[in-house]
């Protein structure tokens, strides 16, 4: 007799989206952390989302920080909507919900699309309730479901793409509808740990953007300066471990929020047990006073929020302010190490950084778009 064939690992296709501009961060964690997944690439016509063929439990998809949400999607080769309703493509429709549900429950779901009040809708809706018991919410339900268009093919000599397709010319053909089922009833981007909601606290997913181009080593000591409610630090802490960790911010409030914050994502009762300080970041000798001994020396990675001058701070103090930041980095950090500053003053950030070139090195600038506004993440390395 022969060897039994090893059983299939069923796979499934998942759609990841991004904060435009955090693309390369986002491969990079997929790559990492999601090694098994397969044809890992760009979403045609999309700059926020990336497509995987995911082997194995849907629910590794929830170690991502850097995504905002993740979706199983079922692509139907279908004129319009109401075909959703045959029995082979609501089945397929039904298995999704379900993987979903399989990683975070829900009881109500609704539709995110174009007709999405139709009387079509409305059948698909009756439908889905049947078959998983799940209400129908079209404002507030927890699952979201999505329909859009599909991409169609880039013209006939894109054959890979196209697969075994036949009939029409790939810009004559019909491309279908994608159906995505939200991973969970939250978005990624939701984090249970922000039980302090401070005002003008960083996007949790940028946060995780910034620990990320800061690179995550073990044996770092990270120091967060300007730390706000902590979000860079919880960030930091939750993607990888670290020696010594300190917040540092000026006001007590501030400092309150963050230890509230730290103590939720369960990080203050286990190394490296961060410390929280109140300090001016841009009074070097004071800051190198506060900090040097709760970090066991100098800094290897040191973690900027600078104030934006909507809520805190104001627009004619950030040129102090940022330049100050740079120099008391400096002062409190080791050679080579980096810097990584998340700023809405993007004149006065290249100004400061050009000026302080005898003190750091600009090794990168990423770009990130959310909500209307268009914040920098610089990363510099200290000389």
């Amino acid at each position: 007799m022969g060897r039994p064939s090893p059983a299939r690992v069923p796979s499934t296709p998942v759609e990841l989206t991004y904060l435009p501009g955090l693309r390369d961060v986002l491969a990079d964690e997929v790559a990492q952390l999601l090694p098994d997944a397969r044809s890992v690439r760009d979403v045609p016509g999309r700059d926020d989302a990336l497509a995987l063929t995911l082997p194995g439990p849907l629910a590794s998809v929830t170690a991502l920080r850097t995504a905002v949400a993740a979706w199983v999607l079922v692509h139907l080769d279908v004129p319009r909507p109401k075909s959703f309703a045959s029995p082979e493509h609501m089945g397929r429709i039904v298995d999704a919900v379900y993987a979903s549900l399989r990683v975070g429950g829900s009881s109500t779901f609704r539709f995110e699309a174009a007709g999405a009040d139709s009387a079509v809708f409305a059948r698909l809706a009756g439908m889905l309730h049947e078959a998983t018991g799940l209400q129908h919410d079209p404002d507030a339900g927890d699952l979201v479901i999505r329909v859009r268009r599909g991409a169609r093919v880039a013209g006939p000599q894109d054959g890979a793409a196209r697969g075994a397709r036949r009939g029409p010319a790939p810009s004559d053909a019909d491309p279908g509808w994608d159906v995505l089922v939200r991973v969970g009833p939250r978005p990624l981007s939701a984090r249970t740990w922000r039980v302090a909601d401070f005002p003008g606290a960083a996007n949790a997913t940028i946060a995780a953007a910034v620990a990320r181009l800061a690179g995550l080593r073990a044996d770092d000591r990270v120091l967060n300066l300007m730390a706000g409610s902590g979000t860079l630090l919880v960030e930091r802490l939750l993607a990888a471990p670290a020696a010594a960790a300190v917040g540092v911010d000026l006001d007590a409030s501030a400092v309150e929020a963050a230890r509230a914050n730290l103590e939720a994502a369960r990080l203050l009762a286990r190394p490296p047990r961060p410390v929280l300080l109140r300090a001016d970041a841009t009074d070097a000798d004071a800051l190198r006073a506060a900090v040097t001994e709760p970090l066991g020396g100098l800094a290897d990675v040191v973690l900027a929020d600078p104030p934006w001058g909507t809520l805190h701070g104001s627009h004619a103090d950030a040129p102090r302010l940022h330049a100050g930041l740079l120099r008391a980095a400096h002062a409190v950090s080791a050679p080579g190490a980096r810097l990584v500053v998340l700023t809405h003053e993007v004149k006065v950030m290249e100004r400061v950084v050009r000026d302080a070139s005898g003190l750091w090195e600009p090794r990168s600038v990423t770009r990130v778009y959310a909500k209307g506004h268009h914040p920098r993440i610089h990363v510099l390395e200290r000389r």
